[in-house]
């Protein structure tokens, strides 16, 4: 049993930081990598950043860039999106998809995507 929790999320001004937190716990044997979506009211989900268990962003989406970095922790458990300069169009309820290699009740080594319940984060004007 695998459990991917998420956290940081809150509301903040323009201009202002956030940091949000992608933990997994469970009988994980590596956290590889972790992709953050959003979705804002009315629209549809959208890729955010793809961060690795090596340290490095390998995606960023456009209207990010310059803003938002990705990072783990050392013990690979968890893994962080940092949004600074936010804007009001960053809000949305922001998503962690972990890709996790974990040991499953059948005791078998198994690696699957496991998403996060979800945190809100509104930027007001």
């Amino acid at each position: 049993q695998v459990q991917v929790v998420e956290s940081g999320g809150g509301s903040v001004q323009t201009g202002g930081s956030l940091r949000l937190s992608c933990e997994a716990s469970g009988s994980i044997r590596s956290f590889n990598a972790a992709t953050w979506y959003r979705q804002a009211p009315g629209k549809g989900r959208e890729e955010v950043a793809i961060g690795t268990s090596h340290g490095t962003t390998t995606y960023l989406a456009e209207s990010v860039k310059g803003r938002f970095t990705t990072s783990t922790d050392n013990a690979k458990t968890t893994f962080y999106l940092q949004m600074n300069d936010l804007k009001p169009e960053d809000t949305a309820v922001y998503y962690c998809q972990a890709d996790l290699t974990y040991t499953n009740d059948d005791g078998r080594v198994t690696r699957e995507f496991h998403w996060g319940q979800g945190t809100q984060v509104t930027v007001s004007s």
